[in-house]
């Protein structure tokens, strides 16, 4: 058998694997060297090929599709430093657990190392920012190397999924000619007779014996409190209300824990704790002695400070993915479980008990401070503020809200409140990058309905060519591009305190008219006069094709006063609250 027919049989061995290990959809950066497998890849009959030229925001396009879907994505590049730009989305994805196959064509092993073009040393290129590496075979059509394909495939796929999610990459050195031998028998000798390796992932969970023990520890504290990360199962936000209606313990909700919005049960849920929990009064009257927290670290900063505080306390910290998720080490109890598994399973060993009155302080205390954020609700110039504060009331019912990093994320977990609108929040909080929001957003939006993406100048101007997406493949997406004209968040760091070079170095004004670049990508620019006029843009917009641009400027000294302004004004409600008590 010749090079071609061997070339071709082993990649659609490979691409069939693809589909019965649960990938839909790849992302393909063109390249030479990647030849072969894109082509055989774009000849299939059921995968969806995205062709995103930028392998930098293909690799954050992809990660979009993997969050929305729940499916692993694959990527394919080819060889050189078209493999180094998918890095920032690989750490992302690790970081953040979003199961991505990346694939990267590369020199047969002849020439590497002798000075031949576009080859650099791809072995383990990514370190242990994946969580498998394998250097494939070269192709050939023996029974045994075509199993190998498949096997590795599959294996992939599987360790891509499992707990805790995340990506893996394959190697694959091609040689010339890269022409795959493409007919109408291309896909129909692939397959086993009696099938090829299936792989079965569980969830990880513990014995009743340890739940019960842990049970009696917890149900036995009259002051706890459930603290929520970021958490995508959707069978998650009853089973921890029940638990908390159980325990009679408060939920702080971070924004990302997707029980902010929705129709279970609001009632135990405090949302406005980033606010409150920046008054010693509070903080003192709302000291707990047993703390239980599912997810990803919060976003609130107040709120990570809260629980190094209380080091005393007993913290449970359950962790479906068997990761580490304790920076300050905190924890009296490191439990290995699915978390939707564990709130059930414990429910069956605790008994419903009267309240101690702990929960109603903090539904007390949170009632205040959201009856308090009129400077940040009835400010007449457009703020930053004001914006995450009237988001659920603007957005649709059902839409997908992905916020960028920096100010944005941490106004959405002040502002955010609490609504029935099923609003599902989105963000890039692996790594915590402004790196290919753009792109991760539109990724996201393929599988999603009513995408709104809110994020800074600067995150959008490092993911503009992320645009091309939304203009390829007809994704509707809106964008409220927040303009403080820099880096906002410097505003509020020590930083700002030494003003000789501070704009020089970091809040780095970039001066740009965004209307220019939306429209090179067919895109539709509003610049937002007044909030009455974002409203009805909002409204009339909402069934907008293609990409639609809302540019909210706003003033980044402005926007940090306002803020001081309103911590120090629910500040002293809190204190005047707390006080009025003892």
């Amino acid at each position: 058998m010749n090079h071609q027919e061997s070339l071709t049989a082993y990649i659609a061995a490979f691409v069939a694997e693809l589909l019965s290990s649960g990938v839909t959809d790849v992302v393909v950066s063109p390249g030479s060297r990647s030849t072969p497998m894109a082509m055989v890849m774009a000849e299939h009959p059921t995968l969806k090929v995205h062709i995103h030229v930028d392998e930098r925001s293909a690799a954050f396009f992809a990660l979009g599709i993997a969050k929305a879907s729940n499916r692993p994505v694959a990527i394919l590049c080819t060889s050189g430093t078209a493999a180094a730009n998918y890095f920032p989305a690989i750490v992302e994805a690790r970081y953040a657990r979003v199961p991505l196959i990346v694939l990267t064509a590369d020199r047969p092993h002849e020439l590497r190392e002798v000075g031949a073009p576009q080859a650099i040393d791809q072995i383990h290129l990514y370190g242990r920012q994946v969580k498998w590496f394998a250097e494939m075979a070269l192709p050939e059509n023996s029974q045994e190397i075509i199993r190998y394909a498949r096997t590795v495939c599959a294996r992939a796929a599987a360790i891509a999924t499992e707990a805790p999610k995340g990506p893996v990459h394959l190697n694959f050195p091609f040689r010339e000619p890269l022409i795959p031998k493409l007919d109408d028998e291309l896909f129909q000798l692939q397959e086993r007779p009696k099938g090829y390796v299936k792989i079965h992932n569980g969830d990880l969970t513990i014995d009743n014996i340890q739940l019960k023990e842990i049970a009696g520890r917890i149900s036995g504290k009259e002051k706890g409190i459930i603290v929520c990360g970021n958490i995508a199962d959707e069978q998650f936000a009853d089973a921890v209300t029940l638990l908390s209606k159980a325990l009679d313990f408060p939920i702080l909700a971070d924004p990302l824990s997707q029980l902010r919005s929705g129709k279970h049960s609001q009632e135990n849920i405090i949302e406005s704790y980033d606010t409150f929990l920046r008054n010693e009064d509070a903080k003192s009257y709302l000291k707990p002695d047993v703390i239980l927290r599912f997810g990803a670290m919060p976003i609130s900063k107040a709120l990570t400070i809260f629980l190094k505080e209380n080091a005393d306390a007993d913290q449970f910290v359950v962790d479906g993915g068997g990761g580490w998720r304790d920076p300050a080490a905190l924890s009296t109890d490191m439990i290995f479980c699915n978390e939707t598994i564990f709130c059930e399973k414990l429910l069956t060993f605790i008994d419903s008990k009267p309240s101690s009155g702990f929960l109603e302080d903090w539904k007390k205390v949170n009632k205040l401070s959201k009856e308090n954020m009129t400077p940040v609700r009835d400010v007449t110039e457009l703020s930053e503020g004001r914006l995450f504060y009237q988001l659920a009331d603007m957005l649709p019912v059902g839409a997908t809200l992905f916020v960028g990093n920096s100010m944005p994320i941490r106004d959405l977990d002040s502002f955010f409140l609490n609504n029935d609108k099923e609003i599902k929040v989105m963000a890039n909080r692996g790594a915590n990058g402004i790196d290919g929001t753009v792109s991760t957003a539109l990724g996201a939006a393929l599988y999603s309905k009513s995408v709104y993406l809110v994020l800074g100048d600067l995150t959008f101007f490092h993911d503009l060519n992320g645009l091309i997406a939304a203009k390829l493949y007809d994704i509707d997406i809106h964008i409220i591009l927040v303009n403080n004209n820099g880096g906002g968040i410097f505003s509020f760091l020590p930083q700002s305190e030494h003003p000789k070079n501070f704009e020089l170095l970091f809040g780095t004004p970039l001066n740009i008219e965004f209307e220019h670049a939306v429209r090179m990508f067919n895109g539709k620019f509003t610049k937002i006069k007044n909030w009455d006029h974002l409203a009805l843009e909002m409204n009339e917009t909402i069934d907008n094709p293609g990409i639609t641009v809302f540019e909210v400027a706003t003033n980044r000294e402005g926007n940090r006063d306002e803020h001081r302004e309103f911590w120090r004004s629910v500040s002293q409600e809190i204190s005047n609250f707390v006080k009025g008590l003892r």
